[in-house]
Order: structure tokens, then C-alpha cells, then sequence
């Protein structure tokens, strides 16, 4: 049986052969042969849930820019719909035009004309000494209706190429979570369960009770409050929001749909939800964001702390509001 040190050691040497995680050692010592404490499989557990949450909220940016091009997508398709369906009207009447201008003849190239396609009947007919005879708003309607189609054909072709690279990026995001989260959790796996809480509670400064209480706050913020308070215990899952679990922008969205205002399952763009606030002046129901680029958020609740969806080893907690690298804040609504 391994004693703590040893398994320690043992776990981050594993994963520096995988190629997960390396350790810079001083003089001859291996990775194998070095003697890591708590505190560096507390970092490197850290890094790797940061890691799998920077790729967590990368896909959930990336599942709004989806959601938006399939929208769109739909919005094109109806309108190329509709152009074609003007567009066949127009060459309709082209046709029977045509059609009683030859009346009781042969066709011949006319008849040719009748049969090709669109953009085809448009240049042919160019050529035809009937198009002189023909009026002359009828045949710019059609020239018209069919550029206008095929406007539409190009950008919902454009919209479906990019709805395949979005669909890519988020497969490649979800695989990058779950793989740092895998490395975390094999780290862990090799620890005693002492070791296991040692690790996944944070340093003291940063550690605080779940009976943390928030400053007294009204109107939406208070309500927007009151939910994220109410989830505090409750597990942290990339991608979640509720009601049994949550990550960190899926908790903020909830919270402030409780007070009636709509966020986007994202970090990042709620940095975008509203009026930017100093430090200096905020206010509980604030929402205060991490890292650069954003990858976490939190709900100020008062007296320098925050609740948010800390990791999974955590779950929905309160922390200090430097326990983080702080970014800024913005009050929704």
C-alpha cells in the first residue's frame, strides 16, 4: 500500500507519462523520482478544472452562435421559398407571354428557351428578337426575383457550412472538458480520501462556509439573489443549469430569469448584459467575472463575497471576490 507521499508522487508521474501534465525538476531527478506535497496536486487539479471550464464556456459560446445560425438558417430557407415561388410566378408569365407572341408558329429556339433553367431562360431569352416585344418591367421583375434567389440559395448554403464547422467546434470543446476533467479525476483517484479533501477544498483564504448568508438586497436583484443563495451545496456539471446542478454562467442565467431577465448561457457574453459597475460601487446581484479571456462568472452577494458554481469538486459555493483573478462587473437588466 502506497502512504500519501508516495501515491501523490505516483499520480502526477502517471500523468506526466500520458503527456498530461509535466513536473520541472531540478538537477538528475525524474518526474517519478520527485517529492510533490498537497499543494502542487491542489495546483495542477486546479488548472485542469480551469481548463475544463475555459472549454466548457467555449462551448457554450459556440452552442449560441449555433443556435443563431440555425435560426437564420430557417429564416433563409423560407425567404428562398418564397423568392422561388415569386420567381416561378414571374417566369410564368414570361412564358405565356412568349407563348402568344408565337402563337399558331413553330417555337424553335423559343421552344429551347421554355425549357432551360432559370439563370438559362434569363440569358437566352436576351438574345431572342421577341424580347423587344415583350414588356419591359416584366422581364427586369424577373432578372430581379432571380438574383434575389439566388442571394438567398448562396447564403443559406454559407449558413450550412458554418453550421458544420459550429457543430465540429462544439464536439472538440465537449472532448477537451472531459478530458481535463478525466486527468483531475484520475489525479484524485490515486489520493487517500484525506489527501482527496486536502486537495479539493481551497486554501484557507479562499475556503468559506456554505452557511455564508447575503446582504439583504430587493427588487430583481434580490430575487435573482435569493435563487443562486438557494442552490448553494448543490453539484457543479459543465454545461448544467439546474435544477440539480449547475456550472458557473448556467447558475448566473437561472438566478436572473427568476428576476424576469433573460441571459445567455455564457460567461463571456454576459459580460455584455448590462451597464459595467466598479468595484467601488457594487451591489449584491451583481455579476462579477474571472479570468482573461472571461471563463467564469459569479452573483456578488455582499461584504466582499460571491456565490457562483465553483468546480466539481466544490460545486455551488460561496468564495471571497478575489479567490479568483477578478475582471470586472455588470449589473443585468
Amino acid at each position: 500500500m502506497l502512504n500519501g507521499r508516495n501515491r501523490i508522487t505516483a499520480a502526477i508521474a502517471a500523468l506526466a507519462v500520458s503527456g498530461s501534465v509535466g513536473i520541472a525538476v531540478a538537477g538528475t531527478q525524474t518526474s517519478a523520482q520527485a517529492d510533490p506535497d498537497i499543494e502542487t496536486v491542489r495546483d495542477r487539479v486546479e488548472t485542469l478544472l480551469h481548463q475544463a471550464e475555459q472549454a466548457s464556456e467555449r462551448y457554450n459560446d459556440a452552442k449560441i452562435e449555433l443556435d443563431e445560425l440555425n435560426a437564420e438558417l430557417g429564416s433563409l430557407k423560407a425567404d428562398q421559398k418564397r423568392q422561388g415561388s415569386v420567381l416561378a410566378g414571374v417566369r410564368s408569365d414570361v412564358r405565356e407571354a412568349m407563348i402568344s407572341q408565337y402563337q399558331g408558329q413553330t417555337l424553335g429556339a423559343a421552344g429551347e428557351l421554355l425549357e432551360s433553367d432559370s439563370e438559362g431562360f434569363l440569358t437566352q431569352l436576351s438574345t431572342l428578337s421577341t424580347v423587344n416585344d415583350l414588356q419591359d418591367s416584366l422581364l427586369s421583375q424577373y432578372g430581379d426575383e432571380l438574383k434575389a434567389y439566388n442571394i438567398r440559395r448562396d447564403q443559406t448554403a454559407d449558413r450550412r457550412d458554418r453550421i458544420k464547422s459550429i457543430e465540429q467546434q462544439l464536439k472538440d470543446e465537449k472532448a477537451t472538458a472531459d478530458s481535463k476533467l478525466a486527468d483531475a479525476e484520475d489525479l484524485l483517484d490515486e489520493l487517500e480520501e484525506e489527501e482527496r479533501q486536502a486537495v479539493l477544498s481551497r486554501d484557507a483564504e479562499r475556503t468559506v462556509p456554505t452557511t455564508t448568508t447575503a446582504v439583504p438586497a430587493s427588487g430583481r436583484s434580490g430575487s435573482a439573489l435569493s435563487y443562486a443563495m438557494g442552490q448553494v451545496g448543490k453539484a457543479y456539471v459543465y454545461g448544467a443549469a439546474g435544477p440539480s446542478a449547475f456550472d458557473c454562467s448556467g447558475l448566473t442565467m437561472m438566478a436572473w430569469a427568476q428576476a424576469g431577465v433573460s441571459l445567455p448561457h455564457s460567461s463571456s457574453a454576459q459580460f455584455s448584459s448590462g451597464a459595467r459597475v466598479s468595484e467601488s460601487q457594487l451591489r449584491p446581484g451583481d455579476l462579477v467575472f474571472y479570468y482573461s479571456p472571461i471563463s467564469h462568472v459569479g452573483i456578488y452577494i455582499g461584504n466582499g463575497m460571491i456565490v457562483h458554481a465553483a468546480n466539481p469538486g466544490a460545486g455551488v459555493t460561496t468564495s471571497p471576490l478575489h479567490s479568483m483573478p477578478y475582471v470586472g462587473a455588470v449589473r443585468p437588466g
